[in-house]
């Protein structure tokens, strides 16, 4: 594949990585939704062609495969789960014994 179809393959990668996390998981992005596109975005150009030369003879299936893997572990980076938890109460409950 080309340089420049890859870029363009390795963009709609990374903006349908954050938007895809901001709409399953808005409460675990609190921060400025064009943070998380931005970082989606930045990553999957990034891993992309980061895998692209490292794995130069495999296929572009592989490729676009592990641009999704690594767009999205990078993505989950700005996940505040721990704010969405307090939002909505502890989970562990704290009983009195009687």
């Amino acid at each position: 594949m080309p340089l420049p179809v890859a870029a363009i393959v390795f963009a709609l990668i990374g903006l349908l990585v954050g938007y895809g996390a901001l709409t399953v998981l808005p409460e675990y992005f609190p921060m400025a939704r064009g943070l998380t596109i931005g970082t989606a975005l930045v990553s999957a150009q990034l891993s992309g062609l980061i895998t692209r030369y490292a794995l130069n003879t495999v296929t572009p299936a592989v490729c676009v495969g592990l641009t999704i893997l690594c767009t999205g572990l990078i993505t989950s980076v700005l996940a505040r789960p721990d704010l969405a938890a307090a939002r909505h109460g502890s989970h562990r409950r704290r009983h009195r014994s009687a």
